[in-house]
């Protein structure tokens, strides 16, 4: 074989060869996600005031099937001494009409035990708190994101109502156990009003979530706050920081 026959054949041979040595080094990089945007600071805030609210209510309604109607009072006052004035300028953005006049009827009724104007003045705030929720969705492209993220911060609250309610190991104010509980069922709550859609894109991560929030629900399976702690403020602290870093990816 000629000198010059062997040159073309080899440098034939290596530009053939090229492209698939380029192919094969562009197939092995894998695909770059797209990073999701962040969550506006304003719609999470109002996300969380609202479920908060939402939280307090839902402590409120079970003490009221069990005509504890007093303590039931106090926790459906919570939403208008506690959070509303914080919100009522925002209202508006998130297309949801004025209800402190509903929560002050909610209140009175159940503390003159009003059995029959309760359920009128309860629907009354639940439907102002569902224009919110709508007003909330109209602005997020990821619904189920933006819920676990506001589940996550509701659940963030629940030690520091926890601690003020435990004085050396036995608790000593049962409306703040209770409106622990009622962070943490509300979290809980939310996780799993979305749970169908979170399953498909991270079942791993939500199922984390899941069991860390089951096992933290065990310590308030009661609503009566009983005379000892159910548990350390460390050990809540750190139960939610686990719970926190599962639900990670899906945020």
């Amino acid at each position: 074989m000629k000198a010059r026959t062997l040159v073309w054949l080899v440098t034939v041979t290596l530009v053939a060869a090229l492209p698939l040595a380029t192919n094969a080094q562009t197939e092995a990089q894998p695909p770059v996600a797209a990073k999701p945007p962040a969550i506006s600071a304003q719609d999470l805030a109002f996300g969380r005031f609202i479920a908060l609210i939402r939280a307090h209510l839902l402590t409120g309604d079970e003490l009221a099937a069990q005509r504890q109607w007093d303590a039931a009072a106090s926790h459906f006052g919570f939403p208008r001494e506690e959070i509303y004035g914080v919100i009522r300028d925002q209202l508006r953005t998130y297309n949801t009409p004025p209800f402190d006049s509903a929560l002050r009827a909610l209140a009175r009724a159940a503390k003159s035990r009003d059995t029959k104007q309760f359920p009128k003045v309860r629907q009354k705030v639940e439907d102002a708190l569902g224009a919110a929720d709508a007003g909330l969705k109209a602005r997020q492209p990821n619904w189920s994101r933006f819920t676990v993220a506001v589940a996550v911060a509701v659940l963030k609250s629940a030690p520091d109502e926890y601690d003020d309610a435990v004085v050396k190991g036995r608790i000593v104010r049962p409306i703040g156990y209770q409106t622990a509980r009622g962070f943490v069922l509300q979290a809980d709550r939310m996780i799993e009003s979305v749970a169908a859609q979170l399953e498909t894109g991270n079942a791993m991560a939500l199922a984390d979530s899941r069991a860390g929030l089951s096992q933290l629900k065990t310590n308030f399976a009661s609503l009566a706050a009983p005379k000892e702690a159910v548990t350390t403020d460390a050990t809540f602290l750190n139960a939610v920081a686990k719970i926190e870093l599962a639900a990670a990816p899906l945020m």
